[in-house]
């Protein structure tokens, strides 16, 4: 293997290791022995446990906020852009269980930025632009834009967190539910929601 190849292989061993046992119950020990190189190589490559992770957590930051951005960044109602954004999320959980997993847990290393919760953070600011406007247009008190971009960012990323396991409803009924919950509150739930035919 070429030096780049061995270094996309521990990437990936440590992945799998991270999803299934956390930061903590990882050692350098067991990601060599799964890539089947001695311990020094992934001291070579990343310095120890940690500078792994950050490269493991980093790369899975980049691929979410880029999933996320593109669904906030194209125009349209902004019920359709809450139905993106949820889709974009579970669309991420689905197709990389993993990451997610590792997004989501607790580690030492954890900074205040990287993290899923400075993530939801980024994407709440990028929602409480589009509800500041929503907010003006409807005589609503535009100073209350962030409060309601985090509670609607947080019921996304909690909900995405319990389908990781659950995976019941299908994704896109799960989808429906949340931009429901969120666009017509409770007093107002639809009986049988759905996505409309610009998110499908």
């Amino acid at each position: 293997m070429t030096a780049s190849q061995r270094r996309e292989q521990l990437l990936t061993v440590s992945r799998g290791l991270f999803a299934e046992k956390g930061f903590e119950g990882t050692s350098v020990e067991e990601i060599a022995a799964r890539a089947e190189v001695s311990k020094p190589v992934v001291y070579e490559h990343f310095g120890g446990k940690e500078g792994v992770y950050a490269v493991v957590v980093d790369r899975e930051v980049q691929a979410l906020t880029a999933a996320l951005s593109a669904a906030l960044e194209t125009s349209g109602h902004p019920k359709v852009l809450l139905e993106r954004t949820a889709l974009a999320l579970l669309d991420y959980i689905e197709t990389s269980e993993d990451g997610f997993r590792i997004l989501v847990r607790d580690s030492p290393v954890a900074q205040a930025t990287g993290t899923f919760s400075s993530l939801i953070g980024d994407v709440a600011t990028q929602v409480e632009q589009i509800l500041v406007d929503q907010f003006k247009a409807n005589g609503l008190v535009p100073s209350t834009a962030p409060l309601y971009a985090q509670m609607l960012v947080g019921m996304i990323a909690l909900t995405g967190q319990y389908w990781l396991d659950a995976r019941s409803p299908r994704k896109a009924e799960v989808a429906a539910h949340l931009v429901n919950l969120a666009w017509n509150g409770l007093s107002g739930l639809e009986k049988k929601p759905s996505l409309t035919k610009e998110s499908r």
